[in-house]
């Protein structure tokens, strides 16, 4: 049985998918784990792969949701997508394409969500 939080987010989630495949994404996987490391959405697009991050929050809501993917969660997004594309899980995705980490914030108002895209949320830096 999945808990009130649970059902939060993947209606989140089924939100951002819809939003995404509607601006031409097409969703490789949803929910992608390794060890402790998760993605919430990996997609394709022309452009490359995008590792989304989706927070959902519900009505009202102190603050834009994606407000809480700070810097250390930032960095576990990186060493998912490292993982994901090191295990060969792009299944022939692989070569030279451009990655992209980005987050929909979704906010919750009664049946219709309220959606903000950012692409390209923001860069890691490799040093």
């Amino acid at each position: 049985m999945k808990t009130q939080r649970q059902i939060t987010g993947s209606r989140g989630e089924d939100a951002a998918c819809r939003l995404l495949q509607g601006m031409g994404h097409t969703i490789l996987m949803r929910n992608w784990r390794n060890a402790h490391r998760e993605i919430d959405i990996i997609s394709r697009k022309d452009d490359g792969i995008h590792f989304v991050e989706v927070k959902t929050r519900r009505a009202p809501a102190a603050e834009e949701p994606a407000y809480n993917v700070n810097y250390a969660k930032q960095q576990r997004m990186v060493r998912a997508a490292r993982a994901w594309l090191r295990n060969g899980s792009c299944s022939g995705e692989q070569g030279n394409v451009e990655i992209f980490f980005d987050i929909v914030s979704v906010l919750l108002l009664g049946e219709e969500p309220r959606l903000e895209y950012y692409p390209q949320a923001f860069i890691p830096l490799y040093v």
